[in-house]
C-alpha cells in the first residue's frame, strides 16, 4: 500500500504572482536610471579633463614658441610647423569645434595670450584657471573674452562661469 503525502501548498501554486513580478522591475528601472545618469556626468567629466590637457599642451606648445620668437603667433595654426617643433597638430575639442585663441599685445608685438575651452560642468577644474579680463589685443588677432564668460565669449563676465581660461605664463 502506497501512501501519499499532502503537500503544504497545492501542486497548481508554482511561480510569482504578478504583483512580485511587477516590484523587481521597477526596482531594476529605478536602479538602472542611477547607474546611467551617473555614467552620463562621468563621460562629461571626462571631456572637461581632455579639454584642460589640451589646453595645456597648447600653452607648452605656445611658450617654446615664444622662446623661439620672441612674441606669440597670431592663430593657433603658427605653432604648427613642418618640422613639428611646437606641436604636431591643433587639437579639437572632444565634442567637436575650436579652442577660443587670442593674442594680446601692442601692434605687431604679441607679447601675451589668451586661451579658452567651453566646459560641460561647473566643476572644481573652474577654480583653478585664469579669469582673465578682456585685454587690448595685436594686430591679425581674433577678439579677446573675458575668462568668467559665458562660452567663452563677449567681454562682460556672466553669471555662470563654464569658461576654462588661461594665459601666458611669466617667469
Amino acid at each position: 500500500m502506497v501512501i501519499l503525502k499532502k503537500h503544504k501548498y497545492p501542486l497548481d501554486d508554482h511561480g510569482f504572482t504578478l504583483i512580485e513580478l511587477l516590484v523587481v522591475i521597477a526596482i531594476f528601472g529605478i536602479l538602472m536610471s542611477v547607474i546611467i545618469a551617473n555614467l552620463s556626468q562621468s563621460k562629461s567629466k571626462s571631456r572637461d579633463n581632455k579639454r584642460v590637457s589640451d589646453l595645456q599642451a597648447l600653452q607648452l606648445g605656445l611658450e617654446l614658441y615664444y622662446d623661439k620668437n620672441r612674441g606669440y603667433p597670431t592663430t593657433l595654426d603658427g605653432l604648427v610647423t613642418p618640422s613639428k617643433e611646437f606641436v604636431h597638430e591643433i587639437p579639437a575639442p572632444p565634442l567637436g569645434g575650436a579652442y577660443i585663441y587670442a593674442t594680446t599685445g601692442s601692434g605687431a608685438s604679441c607679447s601675451g595670450y589668451h586661451l579658452g575651452a567651453v566646459m560641460e560642468n561647473d566643476s572644481r577644474l573652474l577654480s583653478d584657471d585664469a579669469d582673465q579680463t578682456v585685454r587690448t589685443i595685436c594686430t591679425g588677432s581674433a577678439p579677446d573674452f573675458h575668462g568668467n564668460a559665458t562660452n567663452c565669449s563677449g567681454g562682460t563676465p556672466a553669471g555662470t562661469d563654464l569658461c576654462y581660461d588661461v594665459k601666458e605664463r611669466r617667469y
